[in-house]
């Protein structure tokens, strides 16, 4: 399921309630201002379009008409002027499939893309929350991927601030949602970045629950496994997950650890077990969504069973040392074989 930002991202004081013909009339008010030729009348437009859509899906109907002159407005040189039409768009599009798509229609992607690489933070942040919001519509998709927009979310992803982070990540996630963007993505470099996320963040957050949903995508490739298990506490962040997140989010991790699993055994077996991830997973088999359970059985018996030979294990190893945990947990002997 696509992310979008709950109703008060980014935004400052309530709306006030509006009756459909006052709306109506404010809406007319707003939108001759936008085309004045006035800067401090187009500036007083954007934010009183922002404040009037934060929380009413009646004035982003009736103010619709808004998204082109907005639209023109992130194109002028005053950087108040961009930040103010921005935050207005971003409200315009929250809940409101039509809008998202007329605002990416009318060209706004060029600009937006553009403010990812500003040396001002705060259009940098409002830039990734905006496009967070214009990416949860499948008709987005293609056409925000086929931009620049993915290396640079990635960038942000690394090195913007905590509140940019997080929305580049969910933008990202959204966007590994359409075909062929997982590769797009992948080429980003994102592992190291998300699991930095995914260590800072509260386990049972959304950020975690799309970390791993991102990172359970990204581990069906080589390179996002290996880049996984080169970062320092990267498997350990999964397991944590796994262990103290929300039910979705312990539902991806089990997904994105049962992933490098099942695709080499004999390489990504021990480095799991040495996280401690039994315990987590015979939890889940019980607690865990219908998804949780089945995928925590078919990990454990991936864990339980060791892909080489006996004779070439001694009585101290992992294996035996796993086995008799599980053994006392469970209180039976027929776990390990």
């Amino acid at each position: 399921m696509d992310y979008s930002p709950p109703e008060n991202h980014t935004n400052g004081p309530e709306a006030a309630e509006a009756t459909p013909r006052t709306a109506s009339s404010a809406a007319l008010r707003l939108l001759r201002l936008l085309r004045a030729d006035d800067p401090a009348s187009k500036l007083q437009a954007a934010r009183d379009i922002r404040r009037l859509t934060k929380t009413s899906p009646a004035f982003r109907r009736q103010l619709a008409d808004a998204v082109e002159p907005l639209v023109a407005m992130l194109r002028l040189d005053s950087p108040e002027l961009k930040d103010a039409a921005l935050l207005a768009l971003l409200n315009l599009a929250v809940k409101d499939e039509t809008n998202k798509v007329n605002i990416v229609d009318a060209g706004a992607l060029e600009p937006i893309i553009s403010f990812l690489q500003s040396d001002d933070v705060e259009l940098q942040e409002h830039a990734a929350a905006a496009l967070l919001t214009l990416s949860a519509s499948s008709i987005n998709k293609p056409v925000i991927s086929s931009s620049r927009a993915i290396p640079l979310l990635a960038g942000i992803l690394k090195c913007g601030t905590q509140q940019a982070k997080i929305d580049a990540l969910m933008a990202l996630y959204n966007l590994s949602t359409h075909p062929d963007n997982l590769t797009l993505i992948l080429k980003s470099d994102p592992i190291p970045s998300i699991v930095n996320l995914l260590k800072t963040c509260k386990k049972s957050s959304k950020t975690a629950e799309k970390c791993t949903a991102l990172l359970e995508s990204l581990l069906n490739f080589e390179d996002s496994r290996i880049a996984l298990t080169s970062e320092e506490g990267g498997v350990f962040a999964i397991v944590d997950v796994l262990e103290n997140g929300s039910l979705q989010s312990r539902e991806h991790a089990v997904g994105a650890l049962l992933a490098m699993c099942q695709s080499d055994r004999c390489k990504y077996r021990e480095p799991i077990l040495r996280e401690g991830v039994i315990p987590g997973l015979l939890e889940l088999t019980v607690q865990g969504t219908p998804k949780s359970q089945g995928k925590a059985h078919t990990l454990l018996r991936l864990l339980r069973e060791s892909p080489y030979p006996k004779s070439d294990h001694q009585p101290d190893t992992l294996e035996n040392i796993v086995c008799n945990i599980i053994s006392q947990i469970n209180g039976e002997d027929q776990w390990c074989k």
